[in-house]
This record gives C-alpha cells, sequence and structure tokens, in this order.
C-alpha cells in the first residue's frame, strides 16, 4: 500500500515539477510586459500546487496523502477564485483516513478590505490532525509542497478543532504580516498527559491563543497584479518571525504559554552555477506549554531495526538520522548548510546535480517531568550530521546517504547511517 501511494504521489508530484517547468520558462521569455507576468502567475498556479477552473480553484494537496497515523489519507478541496469574486472568497476540503476510518475538514471564508495592500480578514472552522512538535508560520501556507516526503512516516499527532480569525496585510512592499486569533480544543491522539505546576493533570484541553507573524523580504521584486501586490521575484536572505501567547481563563483557555520563532533563508549563487543555501531557525517557549506546542527538529527517520527498512524518501530540511519521536526541546535552534554543485551535464536530459549537506540541532527543555507516558531525550549537547544527495538521477529522483556523529551519536554503526531516496520538486 506504501509503494502504491509513493508511485501515485511521485506521478502526481512529477507533473507538478513540469507546470513549474513551463512557468519558469515562460517568465524568462518576457519579464517586461504586464501580461505576460499575468499570463506567468496564472501558471504559477498549477506550479504550487492549483488545479484552475472557472470560479474554484481546487488544491491538489488534498487528493493524496499517506502517513503512519491515517496510512492513506484522500480528499478534496479548494478556494473560489477572482473569476467568482474579487472582494470574497470562500475555501473548504475533506479529507478520509482509511486506517483511523475518520474524516476531517475545514470550511472558511474571507473578505478583502484593502486590494492595494492585499488586506483580508478570514475565518475558518477547522477538525484535522497536527503533528506533534511541528512549528510552522502563518505565512508559509502555500511553501507546502504537494509531495511532502517526510509525511510519510510521522506517526504522532493530535486532533484538533479550531475556530480561527485570520488578517492578513502587507504591510510596506516587502514585509507580509498575518495575525490569528485561535479558540481550539486538542486531544492527542496518543497516551499523553500533560502535568501542570498545581499538580494536576490534562489529556486534553482548550487552547486560547494570539498569533503574529512577520515575513521580510527586503531583495524581493513585488508588482501590482490585478490591482493586488505579489512577489514576482524571490530575493535572499528573507526572514521570519513570529509570537504566538496563550491566555489562560480567557475564552475557556486552560493554558498560559507563550512561544517566539525566528527563521532566516539565505542562498548565494556562484559563477560555476553551484549554489549555496543556509537555513537557520530557532524557538523558545515559556510557561505551561504541552508536547504539541513544543519543537522537534523535523526528525525524518523511521524507529526500525536495519538500515534497508529504515529506507525512505528524505525530506528538504529534515534531519535524515534524527529519529521521530527521538527529542523534543521548548528552546531549540537549527542550522542547514547545502552546497549545491553545477549539474553534470551528461547528456541534454540527464543532469544529475551533487549537493553536500551539513546539519545542526540543539535545544534544551525545562520541567521535562511534566510530559508523562512520553519518553524522549533532550539537545543540549548538540545534533550533527553530514551526507551528500545526487538527485534528479531520474524523473527528479535522487539518492542520498546521511551520517550521524557527535554527541549523539550511536553505539551500533549502522543506527548512525540513512540511506534515502530523494525527490525534488523546487526548480
Amino acid at each position: 500500500m506504501r509503494l502504491c501511494c509513493f508511485i501515485a504521489l511521485s506521478l502526481i508530484g512529477y507533473f507538478q515539477c513540469q507546470a513549474q517547468q513551463r512557468n519558469q520558462g515562460f517568465i524568462e521569455q518576457d519579464t517586461v510586459s504586464r501580461d505576460s507576468t499575468k499570463k506567468a502567475f496564472l501558471l504559477q498556479l498549477v506550479g504550487d500546487g492549483y488545479l484552475p477552473t472557472k470560479y474554484f480553484n481546487f488544491d491538489l494537496r488534498y487528493l493524496l496523502k499517506y502517513n503512519q497515523y491515517e496510512a492513506l489519507r484522500s480528499g478534496l478541496g479548494g478556494v473560489t477564485n477572482t473569476t467568482f469574486s474579487e472582494a470574497y472568497r470562500l475555501n473548504a476540503y475533506v479529507v478520509y483516513g482509511f486506517r483511523d476510518e475518520q474524516f476531517k475538514y475545514s470550511i472558511g471564508g474571507g473578505f478583502r478590505i484593502s486590494p492595494k495592500r492585499n488586506t483580508w480578514i478570514n475565518l475558518a472552522y477547522t477538525d484535522d490532525l497536527e503533528e506533534t512538535g511541528s512549528s510552522g508560520f502563518l505565512t508559509d501556507k502555500r511553501l507546502f509542497q504537494l509531495f511532502e516526503p517526510r509525511l510519510l512516516n510521522i506517526d504522532l499527532f493530535h486532533r484538533h478543532i479550531s475556530k480561527t480569525l485570520n488578517i492578513e496585510h502587507q504591510i510596506f512592499k516587502k514585509v507580509v504580516a498575518e495575525t490569528q486569533f485561535a479558540l481550539r480544543y486538542i486531544r492527542p491522539t496518543y497516551n499523553y498527559v500533560f502535568r501542570l505546576p498545581d499538580g494536576s493533570a490534562l489529556s486534553d484541553y482548550d487552547i486560547t491563543s494570539v498569533r503574529i507573524t512577520a515575513q521580510w523580504s527586503p531583495f524581493s521584486n513585488f508588482e501590482y497584479i490585478d490591482n493586488s501586490l505579489r512577489e514576482t521575484e524571490k530575493g535572499f536572505p528573507n526572514f521570519t518571525f513570529q509570537y504566538t501567547k496563550a491566555f489562560s481563563d480567557f475564552f475557556d483557555g486552560e493554558l498560559e504559554f507563550s512561544k517566539l520563532d525566528f527563521r532566516a533563508v539565505h542562498q548565494m549563487d556562484h559563477k560555476n552555477n553551484s549554489l549555496t543555501e543556509i537555513t537557520l531557525m530557532g524557538g523558545i517557549a515559556n510557561g505551561e506549554a504541552p508536547l504539541q506546542y513544543l519543537y522537534h527538529a523535523y526528525p525524518n527517520n523511521v524507529n526500525k531495526e536495519t538500515i534497508l527498512r529504515r529506507f525512505s524518501i528524505a525530506g528538504t530540511n529534515s534531519f535524515e538520522t534524527m529519529y521521530f519521536n527521538e527529542f523534543f526541546s521548548d528552546r531549540f535552534a537549527t542550522l542547514i548548510l547545502k552546497h549545491r554543485l553545477k549539474p553534470f551535464h551528461i547528456s541534454p536530459r540527464f543532469k544529475p546535480q551533487l549537493v553536500l549537506l551539513t546539519k545542526f540541532a540543539v535545544g534544551d527543555m525545562r520541567n521535562i517531568n511534566r510530559h508523562e507516558n512520553i519518553q524522549f531525550k533532550t539537545l543540549e549537547q548538540g545534533f550533527t550530521e553530514s551526507g551528500i544527495e545526487l538527485n534528479k538521477l531520474l524523473l527528479g529522483f535522487g539518492l542520498s546517504f546521511s551520517y550521524r556523529y557527535g554527541a549523539y551519536h550511536l553505539p551500533k554503526f549502522e543506527d548512525n547511517l540513512a540511506l534515502k531516496f530523494t525527490f525534488n520538486l523546487s526548480l
């Protein structure tokens, strides 16, 4: 079943990659004409995972996924487009997990109050799953790829029912911000208890929170398209900041904590057509934060006995030798260095590329004994892995090798190794 799902996802991803190629080629032909920019933006919808129709853009992210809790996850979703209305939009999705036999869904809508600054007020009701320890940014909605390799191996989720009010706004030409007020009911899908300072324990809880996110892209280019400011050329470095505050005794909130998250991404193009990428991330949580709101540093290694049984697909910015649920932190930082060498021009259609990687993570946790019925370690000694990737060997597929060393080196040599496929959609 997993192999069939992987093949289907890969084919969908390959066609998405072809759409991105067409989009890139179109933009290179004419970057001056406004009509060309509009057409390129339309093609970019497909590259971003949308299938546009007259009034509604179907979101391909919901078609087919796989993870260890739901197994096959399939559904349908999307959002209305500007032909339907330039001032209003409706969005929804519904998916079904074949292992847990549960439907998940979301329904929402929004209205635009300032076309020039692309200011939207959105409301949504969502009943779905989230990975425990993941820490996403509000401004990353379309950074999620249609094919998410790391998702195949995730098994630690929590169910949430969320009522959210979001405000999107382009504060300045190169600063986009989003604010969210959320009422959430959270129930872990595994046996977990959070112990409060007064000794009481919670296995599920209500969270009332406000989240503020700002993304600064000082070197990107923006243009007004259809009376809306859009990023037409991505520049580096860019920076994202996010602050989350949860309140107790306010709209039935049971926990009070705060979080501050940061990310910086930089790319350096070299004259020999090689590329260096640097990604720095960090976060800190204070107060009564349960495990669902802490950090896991994006592990991507399954807990199985042999190298071949752990053979899977490498993620984009994940730690390939770090086992799932091995580490959690309430303070963490990661540094990921990638150097992409000039592609090998073996033939016009066969241009594999070698990538050198080094990844480092450090973290810690206060009051670790508050998290009961789950075993994990912390990262205060620093986690290090390095490796290589040979990408684009066939239809976007490649191979990856990573090795874990340093303070968290394991006694068995083979347990420090990760051999995996790679699958690249981004160009």
